[in-house]
């Protein structure tokens, strides 16, 4: 990393942001500012609502719990720096910030498309498996999943960082995004960057193309089971609970294969920052929306907790 301090040193990058091409960057910062309030407050009401239900002790609120904490982190992370950007009027980001940034967004993107599918496969055990549900989800297993996304995440991230951090960059430090995020820094590098592109590619496939499979798998053998069994009451049971997963998953795992697999003639800068919005901004707002207004369990617990 030796070579990276001595570049950075008195170097700052330039954010070029959202609101380089809007005409109206007053109501677009309105907006974002509103979503970020959103997904704070869902989130962290989320978190409360599992955490003082008994009732809510359960494998998929454990899960869901973690869900709505990366989401709460995933807002802090990029919202009010760009608050304080437009505020200011100063878009620069230091090499320490642009780098904490990054690696915070990598670990974050890759925690949440691994505990997606740990999700998937919650579903999936509780509907088809359901006399082996109490072993095969049991809080040391359920524990040792969470863990094992965190730490996938925490390494990925790592070595993306790092290689991105020691490149040598050129003359101009404009990113075209609204955070430091490894497509946009690669654009600056005064270097071939092609091998990496290919590396970035694999942790595509890995991060998401593959959780994705085993998503679309779960639900499909779920959808066989509950067909099976003939129950309508059952039906709509297990069908309203994976739809909510389903709709969390079209959106964030959508966006980031249409960003992060798909070539890039198939995208521009302007389109990689929309695309980018959904999965940072909208998708943790979302989530908690989704989730207690499709699920009598967390609106019954919101209800109790109201009444006190």
């Amino acid at each position: 990393m030796n070579s990276w301090r001595n570049q950075t040193t008195g170097t700052e990058f330039v954010l070029l942001g959202l609101f380089f091409h809007i005409q109206a960057p007053k109501l677009l910062f309105t907006f974002i500012f509103l979503v970020f309030l959103i997904a704070i407050f869902g989130n962290i009401v989320m978190m409360i609502l599992i955490w003082l239900d008994i009732r809510l002790h359960t494998p998929m609120y454990f899960l869901l719990s973690q869900l709505s904490f990366m989401d709460l982190l995933y807002s802090s992370t990029f919202v009010p720096k760009i608050a304080i950007d437009f505020l200011s009027g100063r878009n620069t980001i230091s090499f320490v910030n642009c780098a904490i940034q990054l690696f915070l967004f990598m670990v974050l993107v890759g925690a949440e498309c691994l505990l997606l599918a740990v999700m998937a496969y919650d579903r999936y055990v509780a509907i088809c498996h359901p006399l082996h549900y109490a072993v095969l989800m049991r809080p040391a297993v359920c524990g040792l999943m969470v863990i094992g996304t965190w730490l996938g995440a925490l390494l990925n991230a790592l070595v993306h960082a790092i290689y991105i951090l020691n490149l040598p960059y050129c003359a101009s430090r404009e990113i075209h995004h609204f955070f430091c995020e490894n497509v946009a820094l690669l654009k600056l590098a005064c270097v071939d960057t092609s091998q990496y592109e290919e590396g970035l590619f694999f942790s595509g496939v890995v991060f998401l193309l593959i959780p994705i499979s085993a998503i679309m798998v779960s639900y499909g053998k779920i959808l066989s089971t509950v067909l099976g069994l003939g129950s309508n009451s059952g039906m709509k049971k297990a069908l309203a609970t994976c739809s909510s997963h389903m709709i969390v998953v079209c959106l964030f795992y959508g966006t980031a294969i249409m960003k992060y697999v798909l070539p890039k003639a198939y995208h521009t800068a302007e389109q990689d920052e929309v695309l980018s919005v959904f999965y940072t901004l909208l998708t943790p707002m979302l989530n908690p929306l989704i989730y207690s207004l499709r699920n009598k369990d967390v609106a019954e617990a919101l209800k109790k907790v109201l009444g006190r």
